[in-house]
């Protein structure tokens, strides 16, 4: 498996909600050592950065939860 990057972050877990992902990525120069990103079609928007890892997995996890209560609407 190669290894994933986005703007310098190591993307070191992901969710998939239907056609949407949601990853969590880990730089050890960043300010902000974690992020999530929503991703789709290719590309990786809506950054939220953080500084404790915990409150960035709470972050994607929550995101992917959000996404899924959207999706499981509109069907």
């Amino acid at each position: 498996m190669s290894l994933r990057m986005n703007a310098g972050y190591i993307i070191t877990d992901s969710i998939h909600v239907g056609d949407t992902e949601f990853v969590l990525g880990i730089s050890s120069t960043a300010p902000n050592s974690f992020v999530t990103w929503k991703c789709k079609d290719g590309g990786y928007d809506w950054g939220r950065y953080f500084s404790d890892g915990t409150a960035a997995t709470r972050n994607l996890l929550e995101r992917a939860g959000e996404e899924l209560e959207i999706q499981e609407i509109q069907r």
